[in-house]
């Protein structure tokens, strides 16, 4: 019997070539504005006799697998024994495995106690996925984030101290013109005040999301980045971090006008020239390459 998803099926680039099991469908949040990822499918916690037939299932045809991503868009409100459960399935199943990741939202990561936390990381899910999108508040609440830079850093600390590794994603332009200095300004005061293991940027583009959606909920004129304010942006994102614990940073999402990578502050040097030859053209993704 194949392995059958609810489609459409998303995961991130770094998930591209592990096992992908399906332990809820849709986003339990799904009203932010800028992604309209799951707003075709209804929220429901699949039944664990559904998720545990797909463990079977893979198992029976990738023994091998070690690396699993539980989708849809944050199983982590899943309540802890039914995670556990999964968990033990999943390495009951597959001998090899050694890391299971999932999407979280900050609330649903700051419902559970360290404790908790640190209990799921024991049975192997070590990374969560965590969206930052901005450090700015009234941008948070303009793209109806549900969360605030508060609960955001408290989220990412809480991971932290259970040990386990947080992967976040900042949505470069994604206060416009008008609030891009304070979008960025907040985001480095909450990423180095709660330093994630890794951060990627992707970047805004209306026309991939529920454009009529984002700009009613934003409540006045939007003006959208070109790829030179975002390049601003992004120089103005590296020169600020300065975080505590080390942070690996990443734009290889289609999405960004730039592919980078180094780690910072120690590789600050290195993006920044990478950027300031970006000016000129030099690397910059083709719009035919970029994806939402």
């Amino acid at each position: 019997m194949p392995l059958r998803y609810d489609m459409p099926l998303y995961r991130p680039p770094s998930e591209g070539r592990n096992l992908i099991i399906q332990a809820t469908i849709g986003c339990s949040y799904n009203r932010c504005t800028f992604c309209s990822n799951y707003w075709t499918k209804t929220f429901r916690v699949r039944p664990l006799e559904e998720v545990f037939r797909d463990i079977d299932v893979a198992a029976a045809e990738w023994p091998d697998a070690d690396r699993v991503f539980l989708a849809d868009g944050d199983a982590l409100m899943l309540p802890t024994d039914h995670l556990h459960r999964i968990l033990d399935r999943l390495a009951s199943a597959l001998p090899q495995l050694t890391r299971v990741t999932s999407y979280a939202t900050p609330d649903n990561v700051n419902r559970k106690s360290v404790e908790e936390l640190t209990g799921l990381r024991e049975s192997k899910l070590t990374l969560l996925y965590v969206g930052i999108e901005s450090g700015h508040g009234e941008v948070l609440k303009r793209v109806s984030k549900g969360a605030s830079p508060q609960g955001i850093g408290r989220a990412i600390n809480r991971a932290r101290e259970a040990g386990m590794k947080v992967s976040a994603m900042v949505i470069l332009g994604l206060g416009g013109r008008e609030y891009s200095d304070r979008h960025i300004d907040a985001t480095i005061e909450l990423v180095n005040n709660a330093p994630p293991t890794f951060l990627s940027t992707l970047q805004l583009d209306l026309q991939r999301a529920e454009e009529p959606g984002f700009l009613a909920r934003w409540g006045k004129p939007f003006e959208q980045l070109d790829d030179m304010a975002v390049l601003d942006e992004m120089e103005r994102l590296v020169t600020g971090l300065d975080p505590a614990h080390p942070v690996i940073f990443r734009s290889n999402h289609a999405s960004n006008t730039l592919p980078l990578g180094g780690t910072l502050p120690k590789d600050r040097a290195k993006l920044l020239s990478a950027i300031s030859d970006a000016r000129s053209g030099r690397g910059v993704r083709p719009w035919f390459l970029r994806g939402g």
